[in-house]
């Protein structure tokens, strides 16, 4: 098969980009990342030098893409992730950043921060990740008034990252409060693809710190 996705199963970027290439129908095989294991790491850093996942390797093209969104934008021939209009693409990829980057990377300064020994914890730093979550839990919440998805009455691409930030984020601060948020949690993990990740990544589950 062409296209390999190299990542690991509880990993959130890597669930963003498998819900999108589910969503697609994408034919393409796993290959799970280790990266307590050197050979592996070392495996990975020749595909990639920055070390990171999720990287989709296409073997027909004899090439190397990384980062969650441009996979997916790479793979999304027929536009269905990413609206055709250019105003409402542009919306959709600010939310995709809207979420990556006020809810999903803060999450993971807190997640982080729970495997520091004791010691070496940034109290401040996961206070103020808090702080920007809940104001990003704040915006979405008004955003999720104007339809169904996270960039409207479609599911596209900013869905994709709205869904592993949301879980997670969940786990180290809870959005209940939050009804809109909620409402659409629930339609997130009713979507196949959605729960078809989750399925997978349950054996896994125990490695989550909290």
């Amino acid at each position: 098969m062409s296209l390999t996705l190299y990542y690991h199963p509880l990993s959130s970027f890597c669930w963003k980009a498998l819900i999108g290439l589910y969503e697609l129908d994408v034919a393409f095989d796993k290959h799970i990342v280790d990266l307590g294991d050197e050979a592996a790491r070392s495996a990975l850093l020749e595909i990639w030098p920055m070390g990171r996942f999720p990287v989709l390797r296409d073997d027909a093209r004899d090439r190397a893409i990384p980062e969650s969104t441009i996979i997916l934008e790479y793979a999304d021939r027929q536009h269905r992730l990413v609206p055709t209009d250019p105003d409402r693409a542009l919306e959709c990829r600010l939310r995709d950043r809207f979420y990556d980057l006020d809810i999903h990377v803060p999450m993971q300064k807190i997640v982080g921060d729970r495997r520091r020994p004791e010691g070496q914890r940034d109290a401040l730093g996961v206070a103020q990740a808090r702080t920007q979550i809940e104001a990003a839990y704040a915006i979405a919440d008004d955003q999720l008034r104007g339809g169904a998805w996270a960039a409207g009455d479609s599911f596209t691409l900013a869905d994709c990252a709205a869904a592993p930030a949301l879980f997670y984020a969940n786990k180290v601060v809870p959005f209940a409060a939050h009804r809109n948020v909620a409402s659409y949690f629930a339609r997130l993990g009713a979507r196949p693809s959605f729960a078809r990740v989750l399925d997978e990544a349950q054996p896994y589950m125990a490695m989550f710190p909290g």
